[in-house]
């Protein structure tokens, strides 16, 4: 008997969660008919052959659909609509697999990170495939590689790594298969990966990565240091430790001692560390033989404990030799090191005790465990800092070298608005910049990338360090707030100063300052005026309500208030906002919640004023009622500067109005300033609140209405009421009173 075979009708499902991963959706009902269990593989036949992971659909969703995204359907030759056979297909692990792909992917994405991103997924010769992981229905097993590929993808390749498009040359066994940990993987006529045949997360033609290469065709392709601006002093000191280690160890044995090639390189991710060890290396020639930690913690302790050996054996026959292990923090965690970890630190152990070196990479070396920083096996820390404006001015330049600028392009600008920004983010920045402008001359003989390429680059690229932050800033400046030019000024020089002109906050030998606290009546504009510092582009923004920090589990709101510090010294120059501060740090020994809000006091102060430096970091906290917070967090060196931020007098009411009209096509008789001084009473959000009543009057009136009058200003006059209360007001006013 045959397998069973159904025809359903395609339908397109474009906003689904699970597009372009290979995911088809199918009624719970036609699962069973052809037994089939969620993530099975299934044959697609249209007018061409392709493959599919089998997932339900919704129950209300019809029987006779096929429910696939573009990407599935452009691989069946079959349009919205069209009609497609549907049958199980065996569970074949795919023993090699070829793909092709755009130049400057194929150039950043190893065949090992390939692998990973393909995971999971039925692939067919002629298919097209994206690089975004199966994570909708991933096996337990795959699940940490699944996200160890994202983030990789998303470090290296940057915004385009999400809508990329590759096309699958070949598959063994033909047609279609699973790939799977064991698949042998490949670029056209480039390299491949070989699952345990290859030395772990090799990035290098497999004639490349064996025993018997002597390492110099491996370090012929590695940058030189010259290419990797602002990392000159890290490179040096790396090169004399190497160079001392590897060809000069008789004049160590004279002095009677010896060195031990144990080093952790610790930065941002995507900063250019495992580049730098490449450089290095090709200058000392030395072999580099890589390690991606997340995939051997993935494996099974035998299997890891075993790849880990090879990789030691290896390096250790290799002659001049750098075992390099990157994102060390998966092997080797702080807070659960398990079996794994103790047969790694016996290979690096040995790796040293063999005279070959071991540089191992992490973004995050606080969760690495301690005991790999013992003298005999991690003994140096070099630290990647994050680059500055100057570093990044510097970093632009060697990455347009290559690329024709327009003559109105200005680097000094576009290094001045990507805060944050590390080498893999400029790079992105600068591919996407150059996709805009392929766009735009697709048949220019001498195309150019001009500067409103890159402006439009900066509207998608985003820094890595802030890749887990979601927030989205609206398009204001302190210009758009209306009034208020004192405590526009203060925060000018609080905030703005310390992030913009470190250097001469440096040369004059004073450190600026670390807090402000905004105070005032609600709906005085606190939350506006960070806004508009926010939309300044001088920095990145962490926006943290003041309850979100808060868990009723022990110790899980220490741990995040730690976490968001973490984030914002890797994203420096970061403003911090803590709205509603006063429900994140009341004053201490009042709480009936167990202790937890002293404790993230007592978090918030270490953070702001401890040990660690807090360098290119600005915390501001919003208010109205400052009396409610701790007293310590309000003392100089934390938030050091309150700035009361009154209600709005006539005149000021007058500005607001004309800032929230800027854009509302007023008639000549409407007089906002007169308007303003019948506002009393008034916050400056019920002035906004006004205007944009008036202009919803016009719309009741006519839909084709192209001016607001003094009649609809009358109507929203008559409907919106003052919201501040004068008692509260009063009391502030004299709160800010005594504090001055």
């Amino acid at each position: 008997m045959g397998e069973p075979e159904l025809t359903l009708t395609a339908t397109l499902r474009p906003a689904a969660l699970d597009a372009r991963r290979g995911i088809v959706r199918m009624h719970p009902e036609v699962l069973t008919a052809l037994a089939l269990k969620p993530g099975d593989p299934v044959r697609l036949t249209g007018r061409r052959v392709t493959a599919g992971i089998v997932a339900p659909a919704e129950q209300s969703a019809g029987a006779a659909l096929l429910h696939a995204d573009d990407l599935v359907l452009g691989n069946l030759g079959v349009r919205d609509g069209g009609q497609v056979r549907v049958s199980p297909a065996p569970v074949t692990g795919a023993t090699r697999v070829q793909l092709a792909g755009p130049a400057e992917i194929v150039a950043v994405v190893s065949p090992e990170m390939l692998r990973l991103a393909l995971l999971g997924k039925v692939v067919t010769a002629g298919d097209d495939v994206s690089l975004l992981p199966q994570d909708v229905l991933p096996a337990a097993s795959t699940r940490t590689l699944v996200e160890a590929a994202r983030r990789s993808l998303s470090t290296r390749v940057g915004y385009a790594w999400t809508s990329t498009l590759l096309r699958v040359i070949a598959v063994e066994p033909d047609p279609g298969a699973l790939v799977t940990m064991d698949t042998v993987v490949s670029w056209e006529h480039g390299a491949a990966t070989h699952g345990a045949a290859t030395p772990v997360g090799s990035t290098r033609p497999a004639d490349e990565a064996s025993p018997t290469s002597t390492g110099a065709a491996e370090v012929a392709d590695a940058p030189s240091v010259d290419e990797l601006p602002g990392l000159r002093t890290q490179a040096e000191e790396l090169t004399e430790l190497l160079d001392l280690g590897f060809h000069h160890r008789e004049v160590l044995g004279r002095l009677g001692t010896t060195v031990a090639l144990g080093v952790l390189v610790a930065g941002p991710a995507g900063s250019g560390k495992s580049a730098l060890v490449h450089a290095v290396a090709a200058q000392v020639g030395a072999r580099v033989q890589p390690l991606w930690a997340p995939e051997i913690a993935a494996l099974t302790n035998s299997s890891a404990a075993a790849r880990l050996r090879a990789a030691t054996a290896e390096v250790v026959a290799a002659g001049p030799a750098v075992l390099l292990v990157t994102d060390l923090e998966a092997l080797a965690p702080a807070d659960s090191p398990g079996p794994v970890a103790t047969v790694f630190r016996q290979c690096l152990a040995e790796v040293v005790r063999a005279g070959a070196a071991v540089v191992c990479t992490t973004s995050r070396p606080e969760a690495v465990d301690p005991a790999l920083r013992a003298p005999d096996l991690l003994s140096l820390r070099i630290d990647v800092p994050l680059p500055n404006l100057a570093l990044r001015r510097e970093q632009l330049t060697v990455l347009t070298r290559p690329v024709p600028l327009a003559e109105d392009v200005r680097l000094d600008e576009v290094a001045g608005r990507t805060p944050g920004f590390v080498a893999a983010d400029l790079a992105a920045l600068v591919r996407e910049a150059g996709v805009r402008a392929a766009l735009r001359q697709k048949t220019a003989e001498n195309p150019t990338v001009r500067m409103n390429d890159f402006t439009a680059a900066l509207e998608v690229v985003r820094p890595t360090t802030m890749a887990a932050a979601t927030l989205e800033l609206a398009r204001v400046t302190l210009d758009d707030v209306g009034d208020l030019v004192e405590v526009k000024q203060t925060l000018t020089e609080s905030v703005l100063w310390p992030l913009t002109y470190p250097d001469t906050f440096a040369r004059l030998g004073v450190q600026p300052p670390r807090g402000v606290l905004l105070y005032g009546p609600p709906g005085c504009g606190k939350t506006y005026l960070v806004t508009a510092l926010a939309g300044s582009g001088r920095a990145n923004v962490l926006s943290v309500k003041g309850a979100e920090l808060l868990s009723k589990w022990v110790g899980e709101s220490e741990r995040a208030v730690r976490e968001l510090f973490r984030r914002a010294r890797e994203a420096a120059p970061t403003l911090v906002f803590l709205d509603e501060v006063d429900a994140l740090a009341p004053t201490r020994g009042q709480a009936t919640d167990g202790g937890t809000t002293d404790r993230v006091v007592a978090a918030l102060l270490t953070e702001l004023d401890g040990v660690e430096a807090l360098r290119n970091v600005v915390v501001i906290g919003a208010t109205n009622r400052p009396d409610l917070i701790d007293p310590a967090l309000l003392r100089p060196g934390r938030l050091e500067r309150l700035v009361y931020v009154p209600p709005p007098d006539a005149e000021a009411r007058a500005e607001i109005l004309r800032a929230s009209a800027r854009n509302v096509p007023l008639a000549e008789e409407v007089d906002l300033a007169a308007l303003g001084a019948e506002l009393d009473g008034f916050s400056a959000a019920d002035c906004a609140a006004l205007i944009r009543e008036a202009a919803l009057a016009a719309m009741r009136e006519s839909l084709t209405a192209t001016t607001v009058t003094a009649a609809h200003v009358a109507t929203a006059r008559s409907r919106v009421r003052p919201s501040l209360d004068p008692a509260q007001v009063a009391w502030l006013a004299a709160y800010a009173t005594q504090r001055s």
